[in-house]
């Protein structure tokens, strides 16, 4: 009985790996899907966050706006979600992405 030694080594936790080396030069097709990782992935979680904090915040009797306010907030929040996306979420979104590249290959 034979065994490869590379089918067995153990996984290590990512802390313990060393750094990948970044995807070879990629296609139209592949950084339209990167993009699209990285528009949902910063979206979906700033969005979410956004619309979190909001909730947490009291609404005041005085200089609350009603209906009309919670509304452009909400336009407001979408605007700062895409912004922050735009920004950062290529971290966030990189590992997924190698995750989903992995599996297709």
């Amino acid at each position: 009985m034979r065994i490869d030694p590379a089918a067995s080594r153990p996984l290590l936790p990512a802390a313990y790996q060393a750094p990948s080396p970044p995807p070879p030069a990629a296609d139209g097709g592949e950084q339209e899907t990167r993009r699209a990782f990285q528009s949902f992935v910063g979206q979906t979680l700033f969005g979410q966050m956004l619309k979190e904090m909001r909730k947490s915040v009291h609404k005041s009797a005085y200089f609350h706006g009603g209906r009309a306010e919670e509304i452009f907030q909400q336009q407001l929040d979408q605007v700062l979600a895409e912004k922050m996306s735009n920004a950062s979420a290529e971290r966030l979104s990189e590992p997924m992405y190698r995750l989903f590249t992995l599996g297709r290959r």
